[in-house]
């Protein structure tokens, strides 16, 4: 056992939006610098993880859509945090038209909201919020769906 005590654990869930060949991200602004990420944020107290993903959906890009699967669940630890996030990310395939975006935004963090193909997403790779989000990307396109089912104890 180590002598160190535990670094803090996030927990976040993003969400996957796929719509015709699109992935739907948001472009942010973090420290200073514009990024793109799934929807996504922290599991507030008393949401489950579907609930939580619903939500950041809701706020980030105005979209009402129930998840269709579970993509994966990833860690990743940032070089300039002491945190480790532990990000579940969801998978939205819509089948309408996705219409108007209207966030929500309590945060005010969120710039716009875009419909980029892979190749797009590939291009700005270096804008990503974090490595999981090309990472998420890939395993969908790679045909990852998992079962909510298999959430239940956490939903």
């Amino acid at each position: 056992m180590s002598d160190h005590p535990p670094l803090p654990t996030r927990l976040t869930v993003a969400a996957l939006v796929h719509w015709q060949g699109r992935f739907l991200v948001v472009e942010e602004e973090i420290r200073g610098q514009r990024r793109f990420n799934q929807p996504a944020g922290h599991v507030e107290p008393g949401e489950n993880l579907l609930e939580a993903a619903c939500r950041e959906l809701k706020e980030e890009t105005g979209l009402i859509a129930s998840p269709t699967a579970w993509l994966g669940t990833y860690l990743y630890k940032p070089a300039d945090s002491e945190a480790t996030y532990v990000r579940i990310a969801m998978v939205f395939d819509l089948e309408k038209a996705p219409g108007q975006h209207h966030p929500e935004d309590p945060d005010g963090d969120v710039l716009a909201c875009h419909w980029l193909t892979q190749e797009e997403l590939g291009e700005c790779k270096s804008s990503l919020r974090s490595p999981l989000v090309w990472q998420c990307i890939q395993d969908y396109l790679a045909g990852t769906r998992l079962p909510l089912s298999a959430l239940k104890a956490f939903i």
